[in-house]
């Protein structure tokens, strides 16, 4: 019960986003959205800790995700800017949240499957639809820490949705946090930037999530590199 009633109070908490948008409320309403992706991210490990993983709880999660970083940050996005756009604007908005769906879908179907090459090497494929959301939103971020005007242009904006939809859905092996292991030497120094994150987060919340969003958008390239090491590694293991 308590990892499937995490995962809707991350529900409700992705839906409260849009209602926060119809008020104009647009903090509020990002704030939501990023709230319901730290809910997402402690369901699976409670259940885990827990040992009480089930396929009712999967199927759970999918929806909720489907609905919290897929149709919400697609209404916001729609609401806050790109309904200056006409037709093209809802389209873009359309695209993020089929996108999204699209990506939980493919997951689901290979629940199950033994040939997961991304997975098998500690990978994902494409990126997470909630870190899908927290980078669609970045224009916002700088948008309500800078005022400018550019951030908020409708045409640039769904440029940006339409890039980031097609990264949801694009077969590209994507850092795992699961399969981050640090060296022990490291630990220490981690976990001090971490603490200094958490305050940076709570202190200047806009532009830390601007750096997060940069963060993991240039780590796309290592992550690339480093799967193709491992592929190349698993391929002369199998030669040998």
């Amino acid at each position: 019960m308590l990892p499937n009633a995490i995962t809707a109070a991350a529900l409700c908490s992705g839906l409260t986003g849009v209602r926060f948008a119809i008020d104009g409320l647009w903090a509020y309403a990002i704030l939501a959205v990023c709230l319901a992706g730290v809910l997402d991210g402690i369901d699976g490990r409670i259940a885990r800790l827990l040992n009480a993983q089930s396929r009712f709880g999967a199927e759970l999660d999918s929806l909720a995700d489907s609905l919290s970083f897929g149709m919400a940050p697609a209404l916001i996005l729609f609401m806050w800017s790109l309904q200056d756009l006409p037709r093209f604007g809802w389209f873009a908005a359309l695209g993020f949240a089929i996108c999204c769906a699209l990506r939980l879908a493919r997951f689901n179907a290979r629940i199950d499957m033994e040939d997961q090459p991304h997975s098998a090497a500690g990978f994902l494929t494409g990126i997470p639809a909630p870190v899908a959301a927290g980078i669609a939103f970045m224009p916002c971020y700088l948008w309500l820490e800078t005022g400018l005007p550019i951030f908020r242009d409708p045409m640039i904006l769904a440029f940006w949705v339409s890039a980031i939809a097609i990264l949801m859905i694009s077969n590209m092996a994507t850092l795992s946090w699961g399969a981050i292991r640090p060296r022990r030497d490291v630990r220490l120094p981690l976990l001090a930037a971490s603490a200094l994150g958490f305050a940076a987060l709570m202190l200047e919340p806009w532009w830390t999530l601007t750096v997060m969003s940069l963060g993991y958008l240039l780590a796309m390239p290592y992550a690339l590199y480093k799967y193709g090491k491992v592929k190349r590694r698993k391929a002369d293991q199998a030669a040998v």
